[in-house]
Parts: structure tokens; sequence; C-alpha cells
């Protein structure tokens, strides 16, 4: 990785991000553009990219095939999958999550954004804000993305892009103020991927726009992993007990840590039981540690002989969540079988599974028209709704608006184990200015 990372310094920032957008707005043309930019791709790489464009007869290396060949594969059913990039430069290392744009992999965006602290929404500068950019926008919003930054591609193809460009960022504007964002989170930038207009080197093609490339923003935007802090939240993955005669009384918990910190000395709780205790030492496959953070997988000591089971999850009792039996949740659908009242399925939180039925539904979502559909007869594919879940185990879960890693969860079928919906616990729906419903 390190020959690839060649702009890399050590202890620079990690910046997590992804894309989206529509088809053909030119995404892989601008992935590959970031790639290409920053070194990030072997000499190799770019030789066959030239010689794959030069035989179809193109003046200058098309970008896009550094991408397409996986995206390709991913479009025709073989795999679906979030393509994941690693790019740097000496400010900044990056993991890019690159989602398909096709409507119905939806799923994916939602995966890909999950842990996103931005994301970079493509729009074609000749086709403006179109039904799938607002739908990615809204879920986006849902997703507690902190930072937007809107790309109007292809500007190089419009007549007047001053004024294309002007129009585009005004509707933009007044969707994600409506959708929760303050208007300093989100920023417009006017860029051609395939001749790398304001991706790296402003451009003097764009006077009208003063503002900084794509990178430069990447580089100086400030994040916050943890932007609502709580307490320690560590989700049993694993109870360790080799009973060999080494380790004859060896007792860990192995996860990683979901949010907060935790040092040998803490006083913690095991929920859903209840149960307190204290951590006496971290283990980890390189010794003991003093403090581990969010993100980090640990082994966790305890001072007592408590009972801890996978599926329980250990937090400091001073924040403690309540166990969650039945309880409110935004969810995006994402199966072609409806969504009905009455639905028993499985719920994954975390390291815990249970089973679960969908009590009502009580709004759906209108992402086009921001508005919301009270008690709908069902959700159908993409449709992002609020319903009521009741659950035959308790889960230790927070307000997604308080944590995205412990306030989200999946809908599983129970019968073929896909994944049916992405889940928010709450309501996410509350950040969005929503209208009155349109009249049938």
């Amino acid at each position: 990785m390190s020959n690839l990372l060649s702009g890399h310094s050590e202890g620079a920032q990690l910046l997590r991000l992804a894309t989206a957008g529509s088809v053909d707005d030119g995404k892989s043309t601008l992935v590959g553009r970031l790639l290409y930019d920053t070194k990030s791709v072997l000499a190799d790489q770019i030789d066959a990219v030239t010689r794959a464009s030069v035989d179809r007869g193109l003046s200058t290396p098309d970008l896009s095939l550094l991408v397409d060949g996986l995206r390709a594969e991913r479009e025709q059913g073989i795999t679906i999958d979030v393509a994941y990039r690693y790019f740097a430069t000496p400010a900044r290392s990056f993991v890019l999550a690159d989602t398909p744009g096709h409507v119905q992999y939806t799923r994916n965006t939602v995966s890909g954004a999950s842990t996103a602290q931005l994301v970079i929404l493509l729009v074609d500068a000749r086709k403006g804000v179109i039904t799938q950019t607002r739908r990615h926008a809204a879920v986006l919003a849902l997703l507690g993305v902190p930072k937007l930054v809107l790309a109007v591609n292809k500007i190089d193809l419009v007549e007047d892009p001053a004024q294309v460009f002007a129009d585009i960022s005004a509707e933009f504007n007044s969707l994600t103020t409506s959708l929760g964002w303050a208007s300093e989170d989100v920023v417009e930038i006017p860029v051609s991927a395939l001749h790398g207009d304001n991706v790296a080197i402003a451009s003097t093609n764009t006077p009208y726009y003063t503002g900084p490339t794509l990178i430069e923003h990447l580089e100086s935007v400030p994040v916050d992993a943890e932007p609502h802090r709580v307490g320690l939240r560590f989700p049993v993955q694993y109870v360790i007990r080799p009973r060999t005669a080494e380790f004859p009384d060896y007792r860990g918990y192995a996860g990683q840590v979901a949010a907060g910190t935790v040092s040998p000395g803490d006083d913690v709780m095991v929920l859903p039981s209840g149960t307190r205790t204290t951590i006496e030492r971290i283990d980890t496959a390189d010794g003991e540690l003093g403090t581990a953070n969010a993100g980090r997988s640990v082994t966790l000591i305890l001072a007592d002989d408590v009972d801890v089971s996978r599926g329980d999850t250990i937090v400091s009792p001073q924040d403690a969540p309540e166990p969650l039996g039945e309880f409110d949740a935004t969810v995006c659908w994402l199966a072609e079988k409806p969504l009905h009242a009455g639905a028993r399925l499985l719920l994954k939180h975390g390291t815990r599974t249970t089973q679960a039925i969908v009590g009502s539904l009580v709004e759906k979502f209108d992402e086009q028209n921001l508005t919301a559909q009270p008690s709908p007869e069902s959700l159908q594919l993409n449709d992002i709704g609020r319903i009521s879940i009741r659950v035959a185990e308790p889960i230790v879960a927070d307000d997604y608006a308080v944590n995205r890693h412990t306030g989200s969860f999946l809908l599983i079928d129970p019968s073929g184990g896909n994944t049916l919906a992405a889940g928010l616990v709450g309501d996410a729906l509350s950040a969005v200015e929503l209208g009155s419903p349109q009249p049938a």
C-alpha cells in the first residue's frame, strides 16, 4: 500500500468519503481522476489505460477505465458490493466508498455512506438535479452524513456554464437546507472530470468560480470522527475461554469499541442484564493496551466473574442506554418484496441478532416532494419510512441522531438471509422540513 499512497505523510488525518450519483454522470471518470491526480495508481495501470484509450480512438486517457472493470461486473449482477479505493495527499489519507449509480442499487449508497464523513454527490451539468439526485440527497441526510460536496460535472459541455452552475447550486442548496444541512456543510464545485478542471488544479475555464478545487476541499474540510460523543459502547463479538494449561482460567470478551473509550480501572455495566463491574485490563495481539478508542478491536478482561455472552454490550454506567424491546425506527426498504405491517423478520444490531415483528407502518417519506404520507399500506423497493418494531430480545441501542454506529441495524429475511432494510433507531425524518402531502 505504501507504493500506492505516494503522497502520504505519517500521521496524516484520515477522511472517509463516498461517491453517489446517477448513471452516466461521470462518477467513474471522477474517481479515476482522483486516483490519477494523487498518483495513487501504478505506472503499468496508467500505461494499460492509455493503450486502451488509443485503441478506442481517444486522444487522452479514459480514466474511467481505472475503475470500470469492477463496476461492469457489479452492474451485471456478479457482485453489487461497494468498491473501496485508497488514496492520499501530503495533507490527508482517504478511504473512498465507490457506489454504483443504478436506482436498484440504492442499498449500496446506504452501505457506502453509512460510515462516511463526507459524500461527493455528482450531477451532470446538462441534466441538473434529477430524481436520483434528490433520492440520494434524502438518503444521505437520513444517514446523518456530516459534509456534502455537489460536483457539477461535465461543466465544459454546457453553453452558459456560469448560469448553469448558479442555477444548479441554488436548487441544490434549497434541497439540502430543507433536508437539515447547514449551509457551511454543503459545497458546490464545477468540475470536468474528463479534463481535470477543478479536481486537483484550479481551472482557467471557470472564472466565475473562485472556491477550492475538489482535492483542496477534501484536504481542508473539518471532520470529527465522533460528532456526537457518548460513553463506552462495546458489543461483545466473542467470548474467549482457551481452557489450556497455559490459560486455564482466562476469560476475555472480544469485540470492537463502537463508541467512546475504555481503560483499565473504568467502571462498566453489562447490558441488557445491568450487571456492574470494572475493567481489569485490555488485551490485544500486540500486548496490553492502556486505552482503546472507538474503532479499535480489543479483548476486555473484567475484574469480576460476571455472566457475559455474545450479543451483550459493555457500556459506561454514566450514560447507559435503556435496552429497547419496542421502538420506532426509520428504514430504507431495499427488497423487491414490499414490507407490510405484521411482517416477521430478523433484526441484526451490532453483534446481536433477534426475531422482530413490524408493528405498524407509521409514515412513508416522499423524497421528491419532501412530504410524508401517514399510515401507508406498504413500503416498496427504495421507499423510506418510519415503522414500529418489537423484538424478542432487547437491543442496546442509542438514537441514531446520538450515535450512528449504535443507532443502526439491519432487517433480514429469516428464510433466505438476505438483507431487506437498513434501519435507524428513532425518527430520522424529524430533521427534514416536511411539507403537506400531495392529494392523491
